[in-house]
């Protein structure tokens, strides 16, 4: 139960953006509750023993670390660290009847030599080098305004400071960009595969969702490198719901919330063990599931776009491209049937009702950087984990039999894999306590029924651009608006991964929640 009757802030949802807005609210001394309807904090940021009998402790849903800024990390005084990962990524192919695949780490020298031995000259890895310049002088100047009031379009655009490279990310479609830099379709597909991330999308979508998605996934920590979290993504959000208790927030799990009242000046949160006011009512959950609370109309429907995969593995399997140690392999980002025109096919295939022929995915191998998420036994033995991300997998596909369509594309999915492995990878996984394959997928209709993603949309809706829309909101809106997480409610803001500038673990909603939250006094 709750301990007292009103608050100065409830905070719906203890995922880690609740985590980091009730760690905020309550250093400054505001009486902050968190109510989460499961029996955990972390929402999709969690670390599960999801096999039987099994002593391996899996990022069950989000996996990887980009977008938390250090300054989250720092004012909250986490004990939480992230891991480099030496090798980029690794896209095994086939050329001229030869298995070979493009190894991007290592070193420059070493990554020059992959391009040519692939390409066949420096044009592509030159050309690659010039790319991701120019991405990472974006990020360095972009990534600093997410955790600062919402510029308007034009002061970011002035942030950027380079006419072309604005007008090839924010107003025309990737594709055309990609497509005058790169001429080798296995580059390109590696360059678009950010773009397509949790997004369904075709690299020339006139509605430039993926060129959102790709810039949220190259400006992270104002490098774009994706690192590996100690101990998990639930080491994340353990740290974070540590920091809010110790600066004396209230969190209290098993309790759902069932409705939201508010006169814009106060509100009362209704919840399974009753109603408690709140001055102010934080929502780290999906916009529909904040006007479902509301009782108003809902938004448009989101979509989400993924198939997601655990497993456990007693080795790694071993590859038909001999030219790359498996350890290596894996411990990057291993992109399976993601050429340009594989992805493309992929998403015609799913936009007109069926599963991709090829179904495009990625994964990698937490337990190479981090082994501390197995036990020391599996450790001691060669264990290691595989986590996928499949791509172009809409909610749509699956809506008339999730279970057997999730089925049928997980089989598709490791038959893919298995063109360019050695050995199949059935071979290779281990067993829980009770004899069966430690190996577990999502849908996004599996998300949406866990986790309350719409539609298993990770980023709660599609994302957007970071300024404010109109322009004149960043001006002279609220302290909510100038933040980027108002509602139409002045005393309910969105902390979650659906207000301007959310989506991805990266606790810059309930930053911005909580500032202007201060802000307002």
């Amino acid at each position: 139960m709750p301990e007292r009757t009103s608050y100065d802030a409830v905070i719906v949802g203890g995922g880690h953006n609740g985590l980091v807005a009730a760690a905020y609210l309550a250093r400054a001394g505001r009486s902050v509750l968190v109510l989460e309807r499961l029996d955990h904090t972390g929402g999709a940021a969690v670390s599960t023993r999801a096999f039987a009998g099994v002593d391996a402790r899996l990022s069950r849903y989000s996996y990887l670390v980009s977008l938390l800024p250090s300054k989250i990390v720092q004012d909250l005084g986490l004990r939480f660290a992230v891991r480099k990962r030496t090798v980029s990524s690794y896209t095994p192919a086939v050329r001229d009847g030869r298995p070979t695949g493009l190894l991007v780490g290592g070193g420059e020298a070493r990554t020059r030599t992959a391009f040519a031995e692939l390409t066949g000259s420096d044009r592509e890895f030159t050309a690659w080098q010039h790319f991701y310049g120019s991405t990472q002088r974006l990020a360095e100047r972009v990534f600093p305004t997410l955790t600062e009031p919402l510029p308007t379009r034009a002061a970011l655009r002035a942030t950027v400071d380079d006419d072309a490279l604005w007008h090839a990310l924010f107003e025309r479609p990737l594709g055309e960009l990609v497509e005058e830099t790169f001429t080798d379709d296995l580059v390109r597909g590696v360059v678009l595969t950010d773009a397509l991330i949790g997004t369904f999308a075709g690299a020339h979508d006139p509605s430039l969702r993926q060129n959102r998605c790709f810039l949220y996934h190259v400006i992270g920590g104002g490098t774009g490198d994706w690192d590996v979290p100690i101990g998990g993504m639930g080491a994340l959000t353990d740290a974070l719901a540590d920091a809010a208790r110790r600066a004396g927030a209230e969190i209290v799990t098993d309790c759902a919330v069932t409705g939201i009242a508010t006169d814009g000046r106060s509100a009362e949160v209704t919840c399974d063990q009753g109603t408690v006011g709140a001055r102010r009512v934080l929502v780290n959950a999906a916009p529909r599931e904040l006007a479902r609370l509301l009782g108003e109309a809902p938004p448009p429907p989101a979509e989400g776009a993924q198939l997601k995969v655990n497993m456990l593995l007693t080795r790694l399997p071993r590859l038909r491209d001999t030219g790359v140690d498996p350890r290596e392999a894996f411990s990057g980002t291993f992109h399976i049937a993601e050429g340009y025109r594989q992805l493309e096919d992929a998403y015609q295939q799913a936009a007109s009702g069926g599963l991709p022929v090829s179904p495009p995915s990625e994964i990698y191998c937490h337990s190479l950087t981090d082994p501390s998420i197995l036990g020391a036994d599996l450790v001691r033995q060669g264990y290691q984990t595989l986590t996928l991300f499949g791509l172009h997998a809409p909610a749509r596909l699956f809506t008339a039999d999730n279970d057997a369509t999730r089925d049928r594309l997980l089989a598709a999915t490791l038959a893919e894999l298995d063109t360019h492995l050695a050995e199949p990878l059935a071979g290779c996984l281990a067993h829980d306590a009770d004899g069966r394959p430690c190996i577990e997928a999502r849908s996004p209709l599996d998300l949406d029924r866990e986790l309350g993603l719409p539609g298993g949309n990770i980023f709660h809706r599609d994302l957007a651009f970071p300024y404010a829309e109109p322009e004149d909101d960043a001006a002279e809106g609220t302290a909510p608006a100038r933040w980027g997480v108002a509602t139409t409610h002045p005393n309910v803001l969105l902390c979650g991964a659906g207000a301007v500038r959310g989506g991805g673990v990266s606790g810059i909603p309930g930053h911005n929640a909580a500032m202007a939250v201060l802000e307002e006094g």
